[in-house]
């Protein structure tokens, strides 16, 4: 609301930005009765920790920077005719690589942990480094392959001895049937 309120006071220059921004979705602030400048509005519903998970889309820079000041916000802005998303700032880099390892494990279970491994014997020791063992391998699959018979005239003559060769045979029956109505037809 105080955006829209800014807008709607700086006149008929920033008409389309405020037909614009009225498209959006309006979130309630605390400046209701007594509306402040869009940028301090923005930074108030953002507060510490982004609770609602806003992204600041701006091209004000002493906006962006502060934005840049608190981690979990992402910032959008406009280079040309093209929306982009801003790279993490190091706030937010060192925010989320303290919750990573602050959440998961809690200390006390970290601790606890580290206790029983040491009972079980499954901690790590610094000096003793583990060798990875060969397995035996098997024969070389091109090794085994079967030897192949070299052609020569004298190996190819016993190769067609040996084939022998099925003659087909002809069904007597029908050719003699066929013999005999031809002798009848010419008699």
């Amino acid at each position: 609301r105080c955006v829209l309120k800014e807008l709607e006071s700086l006149g008929k220059a920033l008409y389309g930005a405020k037909l614009i921004a009225q498209r959006f979705q309006i979130r309630n602030c605390s400046h209701h009765k007594h509306p402040v400048s869009g940028s301090a509005c923005l930074l108030s519903m953002i507060e510490e920790s982004n609770p609602h998970h806003f992204f600041i889309a701006t091209q004000d820079q002493d906006l962006a920077n502060k934005v840049k000041k608190k981690a979990g916000v992402p910032l959008l802005f406009i280079i040309q005719n093209t929306m982009v998303l801003d790279k993490p700032s190091p706030k937010s880099l060192a925010f989320v690589q303290k919750l990573q390892t602050t959440e998961l494990v809690p200390e006390h279970q970290k601790q606890s942990i580290v206790q029983l491994k040491e009972k079980e014997g499954l901690a790590k020791q610094e000096g003793e480094k583990r060798r990875k063992r060969k397995r035996a391998g098997g024969p070389n699959p091109l090794s085994c392959l079967k030897k192949k018979k070299k052609k020569t005239e004298q190996g190819q003559e016993p190769s067609t001895e040996k084939k022998k060769r099925r003659k087909r045979k002809r069904n007597r029956v029908k050719a003699e049937a066929v013999q005999s109505v031809q002798k009848s037809e010419e008699e």
